[in-house]
């Protein structure tokens, strides 16, 4: 017969187990109120449910690099716990939005006008690529490396984002890997290329004085 001791120590694995698997499937915390404001916050009304920073869109020349415009917690805070968000992004002729990904959503892109070559590559390395037209729809699963291309050389390309996270993150790939100081001599073993290469590589992405 089971000693007590050892009863308590599998519903103890057990209930580690489930916890584990809530912390996996979660998202954004639940909340248990309507919506949360922020402490120094007073008075609120309509104004702090409305987001104008898209105005800036409207009449603007085109950009001339790939350029995000984001609607998240950060700049949006009535988003806190609403588990949503949103970015506007606008390709130039030839622009890529490079290999990235959101920890914390997938994302379901809309390709407003203009065509973009987009891909995401699964945890076998698979690579799950299409072109979209405009009107079109797809979507990156949360967490796994993807990109965007417009690579028509004439015309720009314009898309709308939504997240299931109020603050989704991004991890920029080559921004990650070569400007965050990971040593030289690791990065040329890593990518089985020389430190010249990669030194090469660190100063086109260096911040432009």
């Amino acid at each position: 017969m089971a000693s007590v001791t050892s009863i308590l120590k599998f519903f103890s694995l057990l209930a580690a187990s489930f916890a584990i698997v809530q912390m996996a499937m979660a998202g954004d915390p639940d909340i248990v109120s309507d919506f949360l404001v922020p402490s120094n916050t007073t008075g609120v009304d309509g104004a702090f449910f409305t987001f104008t920073g898209m105005r800036s869109l409207i009449g603007a020349e085109p950009p001339t690099a790939f350029k995000v415009l984001k609607a998240s917690m950060a700049e949006f805070p009535a988003l806190n716990g609403q588990s949503v968000s949103y970015a506007v992004l606008q390709y130039p002729a030839g622009a890529p939005n490079p290999p990235h990904t959101h920890p914390r959503s997938a994302e379901l892109l809309f390709l407003v006008y203009g065509s973009l070559q987009v891909g995401f590559i699964d945890t076998t390395n698979k690579l799950f690529a299409q072109t979209l037209q405009t009107g079109d729809l797809f979507v990156f699963p949360k967490g796994l490396v993807h990109f965007q291309y417009n690579a028509d050389a004439q015309k720009p390309a314009f898309a709308i984002s939504a997240f299931g996270s109020a603050n989704a993150g991004t991890i920029s790939l080559p921004n990650t890997i070569f400007t965050t100081g990971i040593d030289d001599n690791i990065l040329a073993k890593s990518f089985k290329t020389d430190v010249a290469t990669i030194q090469a590589i660190k100063a086109g992405l260096a911040p432009k004085s």
